[in-house]
């Protein structure tokens, strides 16, 4: 069920061990998971989705294998067997106080989110409202090498309840850091900027603003640490909105070298409604391409293009996006 076979006896000099690939990118060629889906009649989440468990997820740092492991980790989803005894005592509650009560229901749908997605030593967060607005431009080149690179401006907004009146933003170069941000509850979002050549995460990680309901949120204190650099954000009036809905603004400028030629963006937390928007027409960008991957009810997400400007990602605000997913754009310099 998972093996394929390939035709290769008209291609001249191919042999065993040679490189065969199915999907990504060999030199100048390039199949993605949009192609495929559309020859297939299908979404390209469901192309990745057909990779078994047994093919091997191997990342490449500068042409070496670095990890095994997922870049993001589904920390928030519980071992099988404990998930699996779980939903079946939640349907089986379902079916024996079946009635017409709002509260009783809402109480069983968050139930089951917390079983899919949940922690066990830290309540879940479900977020609505997520928008990703991406403006990408170029940079004056550099009198000492000759070299420019990308500043990427970018403002996050999404609703949540409030857990913490101080909360860190933090910035890691690698996944273990990334990974070592997760753990902290008081992490209200992360980013990775890599460890690129020159690259300086206080230099080339600005937090710009931070607001909360439209109010002004201070940046109390920034350090580095172990786990990278953290900007530390705080105000007393967070303290009246402690558990409860509010909608969070963070606007962030990095960094990104000429050679980097992507820009991912994932979601970790269950998301009602999402909206990603790439504006790319002062980064002169060729080719640019998207490659999204949504799982939820309705994982196809509406996407919109005006070529040489921007390109939009949309899932309706009445639907739920599951972790893990995203988007990726690529492009072309």
């Amino acid at each position: 069920m998972d093996l394929c076979t390939i035709d290769v006896s008209r291609i001249p000099g191919c042999k065993v061990g040679d490189e065969v690939v199915l999907l990504g990118r060999q030199g100048k060629e390039y199949i993605s998971a949009n192609e495929i889906s559309q020859k297939a009649k299908t979404i390209s989440y469901e192309v990745l989705c057909a990779l078994g468990k047994r093919a091997p997820r191997i990342f490449l740092r500068r042409g070496k294998s670095d990890t095994f492991e997922p870049r993001l980790r589904r920390i928030f989803i519980p071992d099988e067997e404990k998930s699996i005894s779980r939903i079946d005592n939640i349907i089986r509650h379902c079916m024996q106080t079946r009635a017409c009560n709002e509260e009783l229901g809402n109480a069983i749908y968050y139930e089951m989110f917390e079983t899919l997605f949940g922690k066990e030593d830290r309540q879940l967060e479900l977020r609505s409202s997520f928008r990703y607005n991406i403006r990408i431009a170029q940079m004056p080149k550099l009198k000492v090498n000759g070299r420019s690179n990308f500043r990427v401006n970018t403002r996050i907004s999404f609703k949540k309840i409030i857990r913490n009146d101080v909360f860190m933003i933090g910035c890691a170069s690698d996944n273990k850091q990334l990974a070592a941000l997760f753990e902290d509850p008081r992490c209200e979002y992360r980013w990775l900027l890599g460890a690129a050549k020159g690259a300086n995460l206080a230099r080339d990680f600005t937090v710009d603003r931070v607001r909360v309901d439209k109010r002004p949120v201070a940046v109390i204190k920034t350090e580095k640490t172990a786990r990278g650099y953290e900007v530390w954000c705080g105000a007393d009036f967070l303290k009246n909105k402690m558990n409860k809905e509010a909608e969070i603004e963070i606007e962030i400028t990095t960094k990104q070298t000429k050679q980097n030629k992507m820009f991912p963006v994932y979601l970790v937390y269950p998301t009602r409604g999402v909206e990603i928007n790439f504006d790319y027409r002062k980064a002169k960008l060729k080719n640019v391409k998207e490659e999204s991957f949504f799982s939820g009810r309705n994982p196809a997400p509406m996407i919109t293009s005006d070529k040489g400007k921007f390109v939009s990602v949309k899932v309706s605000d009445k639907e739920w996006v599951f972790p893990t997913s995203g988007v990726i754009f690529t492009w072309d310099v």
